[in-house]
């Protein structure tokens, strides 16, 4: 299993990085965002909190000083996000989780799920601390069903027609949340940053999900390096804030 994808751009297919022609995006030197789950064999965190925690991580790091203007992480974000949006979701336990956490990153909490993200690195040149940790054995269930999403909060709908790994859904969450942030207000993205970033992550009904792609919310749409085919719909990003500017809700 590997969990490396990238994030295509809301409402517009002809110029989606996600599709597989070669683009000037293929071009740029391949940049990849690295998160790491802390997995311990003894309490794997549930499945849910990790993909929303993986989420938070990706706009944690997307909203910090260090990858903006002249921050020591820009220039890495920047040429990272001139090419495919990759993420690559690895998982670490005991000495390895302490390995990573000692390399320049942020840990990101949820309930229990812990995320460390990354600044990107070259595709092929990954700290060999991060480059040794597996990609297999990121495989959670949740022991309940998660209840309904918070009111008023983002959330992000996963396709229900889908079978993705754990690792591969976080990718993709965190996929859904960079596009939505992407499209907020500067005014907006600093609300929700003061907020701490709340959000859901959940599956969508099989009668919702058609609607939810066609609606002109941002929408990831894999770019078949794994698991899935080319130009699936993975996750939708339903912000409120997207939502209230949409047609019809002006």
């Amino acid at each position: 299993m590997t969990s490396t994808e990238t994030a295509g751009q809301p409402g517009n297919d002809s110029e989606s990085p996600v599709r597989r022609e070669e683009t000037d995006r293929d071009a740029a030197p391949q940049f990849v965002l690295p998160l790491v789950a802390r997995i311990e064999r003894a309490e794997p965190p549930a499945r849910t909190d990790a993909l929303e925690t993986a989420a938070r991580a990706v706009l944690v790091l997307l909203s910090d000083e260090r990858a903006a203007g002249d921050g020591e992480w820009a220039a890495a974000v920047r040429d990272w996000q001139d090419a495919r949006i990759r993420k690559v979701v690895r998982r670490a336990r005991g000495a390895e989780w302490r390995r990573a956490g000692a390399l320049p990153g942020i840990t990101v909490t949820g309930h229990r799920a812990e995320v460390r993200v990354f600044p990107p690195v070259p595709l092929d040149g990954w700290p060999k601390d991060l480059a040794r940790l597996q990609v297999s054995g990121t495989e959670l269930d949740d022991p309940q069903l998660p209840g309904a999403p918070a009111e008023g909060a983002p959330v992000l709908w996963l396709n229900p027609e889908l079978e993705m790994s754990a690792g591969k859904e976080m990718a993709q969450a965190g996929h859904a949340a960079q596009l939505a942030w992407w499209e907020l207000s500067e005014e907006e993205r600093a609300a929700w940053r003061a907020a701490g970033f709340p959000l859901s992550v959940r599956s969508a009904r099989g009668a919702d999900w058609e609607d939810l792609t066609r609606s002109g919310l941002p929408v990831v749409r894999d770019a078949g390096f794994t698991e899935i085919a080319p130009g699936s719909c993975t996750v939708v990003a339903d912000h409120p804030a997207l939502r209230r500017a949409l047609p019809g809700n002006r």
